[in-house]
């Protein structure tokens, strides 16, 4: 498009996406456009863009419509019926004092059906909900679900109104927290799309592979440290994987739902509560599977494997026993550690599925071969 037709288009754009685009394209023409644009927006897409992408300032709007606290409703229904042309969001109008700052709000429809003579004092919420331009995303999203509102502003530290916030992009910002959430529970540090280069991608995933690569040395070396189990029940290897796939499995659980819930504020007694839930469900789990695994994995050994009854039930016995903690812990692994990141403030999320699920493999690995060397090298002296 010739520069003249694109910057009449981003100007009839709402602010916030016209500042999205423009950081988003890559377009050579970038440049030229604001070149073409009025001063007024200019400034206006300018002064938006300033705003550091974390905070909730960055995904505001200018568009708006705020009147002076001592009109009456005539006046300010002269008002809304004018900005209407140029605003869209008008379903919320907001009441600014002798200072311009913010006072409070009230909705289109109360401007309605509210009589001629009625002081605006009267249909104005002086506790409507802010927030500051300031605050970050995840700090101030939680305020803004609980509310429910249509629009809410954003303050500077004066109580000015820079913008609003609106439905629209609360739905965003929900759906790019779980994109984000999602990313790094799959051990990303950032979300990626398929329009994203080779090299950025690789860069992304580095760091938590080469993390992973030194837990995943770790859990190694300790397998190292039971040779002279394995030299003596090799069978006992053939189990191994099961093992640390349902330590794993059980930790993931555990982890999906600790970060489910911690998206709300916990009293110490309900994040007390969910580390008894957690544990529990791991451990009684872990009880059934263990017995399925006593009765089905012993018989397949003395059946199969043509192994004397005591040994095969001896083994099977180890691997039954060693499910209930290895899923006990893990469930406890996964519960104790997003929560532990959140103490620290360190977004839980990070505490990912590839982390839990080494940690847990780290778990399970102790478990199974410290029992099968207590168990069945010393106690059966098999």
């Amino acid at each position: 498009l010739p520069a003249e037709r694109a910057a009449a288009i981003l100007t009839q754009m709402e602010p916030d996406e016209a500042v999205d685009f423009l950081k988003e394209t890559q377009s050579a023409q970038k440049e030229a456009w604001v070149a073409h644009l009025d001063e007024a927006t200019r400034q206006k897409l300018t002064r938006l863009a300033a705003y550091d992408e974390d905070t909730i300032a960055s995904r505001m709007t200018t568009n708006f419509v705020a009147v002076e606290e001592g009109l009456d409703v005539p006046s300010v229904m002269r008002t809304v019926v004018r900005e209407a042309a140029d605003h869209d969001e008008i379903a919320v109008i907001y009441a600014l004092n002798d200072r311009a700052q913010f006072a409070g709000a009230f909705s289109l429809k109360d401007l309605i059906i509210a009589r001629r003579d009625t002081p605006l004092n009267e249909i104005i919420v002086r506790g409507y909900p802010y927030v500051y331009a300031s605050e970050k995303i995840s700090d101030c999203l939680q305020l803004i679900e609980e509310y429910s509102e249509a629009s809410i502003p954003v303050l500077s530290p004066d109580h000015r109104i820079l913008g609003v916030v609106t439905a629209n992009d609360v739905a965003q910002l929900l759906d790019d927290e779980m994109g984000e959430d999602y990313s790094k529970l799959g051990g990303l540090s950032a979300e990626e799309d398929l329009d994203e280069p080779l090299k950025t991608s690789i860069k992304k995933r580095l760091p938590w592979l080469i993390l992973l690569l030194g837990l995943g040395l770790v859990v190694s070396s300790v397998v190292s440290l039971y040779e002279n189990v394995v030299a003596k029940l090799t069978l006992i290897m053939a189990f191994q994987s099961m093992i640390l796939d349902m330590s794993g499995n059980v930790g993931t659980q555990s982890l999906a739902v600790t970060i489910r819930v911690l998206m709300d504020e916990l009293k110490p007694g309900d994040k007390w509560r969910l580390i008894r839930k957690e544990g529990g469900a791991g451990f009684f789990n872990g009880l059934i599977l263990g017995g399925i695994a006593v009765l089905g994995i012993g018989f397949y050994i003395y059946a199969v494997k043509s192994y004397d009854a005591l040994t095969a039930f001896g083994i099977s016995s180890c691997i039954g026993l060693s499910l209930v903690l290895a899923m006990f812990i893990s469930s406890l692994v996964g519960t104790v550690v997003p929560m532990g990141f959140k103490k620290i403030h360190i977004d839980p999320a990070v505490a990912s599925g590839p982390l839990i699920t080494t940690v847990t493999d780290l778990v399970g690995v102790v478990t199974y071969y410290t029992l099968a060397w207590a168990m069945l090298v010393h106690g059966l002296g098999l």
